[in-house]
Parts: structure tokens; sequence; C-alpha cells
């Protein structure tokens, strides 16, 4: 997993319960990192610099793919 690439970093893990079901839907190998501490201590986020969404490398072209059309198709809001 070294040679992972970062290709996101999130805050909580609300934020990309949606994109992970799509990355297992292309079998994207991925790796969210810190995400177990946050989830325990979801004020430290910051602190430990965030989730990491981190991406095969042979696969990131097809996750920032699918990152971006997820950002560009987002239609529901936080008010």
């Amino acid at each position: 997993m070294e040679h992972y690439k970062t290709i996101a970093i999130f805050t909580f893990q609300n934020e990309y319960a949606v994109l992970r079901l799509l990355l297992d839907h292309e079998e994207v190998r991925y790796i969210f990192l810190n995400e177990t501490m946050i989830g325990v201590l979801p004020f430290h986020s910051n602190a430990v610099g965030g989730i990491r969404l981190k991406v095969h490398p042979e696969d990131v072209e097809i996750a920032l793919q699918i990152l971006n059309r997820w950002n560009d198709s987002s239609h529901l809001k936080i008010v």
C-alpha cells in the first residue's frame, strides 16, 4: 500500500459514503486512511490530516473519473 496515491481528503465519514459504493462497483482498489481513528475521535480530523482516499496506481485514472462525476452530479446540498 505504500505506492497507493492520495486523490482526495475528507473530514468526516459521511462525506464519502456514496463514493465508496461507486468505487466498489467499479472494483477500484482503494483504502480510506485514518478512517477508524476519525470514526472514534471525529473532532481530531484536522489534527491528523483528514481521511485520505488512497488508490492503487493502476486505478487512479478511473477513480479520478468517478470522483469528478460524483462531484459534478451531486445535486444534494447541505443547507
